[in-house]
């Protein structure tokens, strides 16, 4: 499952707006460092083994492999105290937990 809302949409559409090339946006994993892998997104081109979703003439892909382990993704574009971003949440995220070893506390 892929979701992605329309204030992710305007704020992609705007960023993308003055290139001329064909856009898409791929889903890849990071390694996230003592915080565990998490996903990110890049500008690039569509693969045969990549599963696709298009939105408002938005391509997203991401390898078929890699979304069966992170799935579902969800997309916003979120304004707080801290600043304006797109926050890209997973399947990774539920399995996100420090487990007592954790650097981030």
């Amino acid at each position: 499952m892929f979701q992605v809302t329309e204030k992710a949409l305007e704020m992609i559409n705007e960023l993308l707006k003055d290139r001329e090339e064909a856009h898409t946006i791929r889903f890849v994993m990071t390694e996230g460092g003592c915080a565990g892998p998490s996903l990110g997104m890049a500008l690039d081109d569509q693969k045969e083994d990549d599963e696709m979703f298009k939105e408002n003439g938005i391509t997203f892909v991401i390898s078929k492999e890699l979304f069966e382990l992170v799935k579902p993704i969800n997309l916003d574009y979120i304004t707080t105290r801290m600043g304006n971003g797109f926050k890209l949440s997973s399947g990774l995220d539920a399995e996100s937990s420090c487990g007592g070893s954790c650097c981030c506390s």
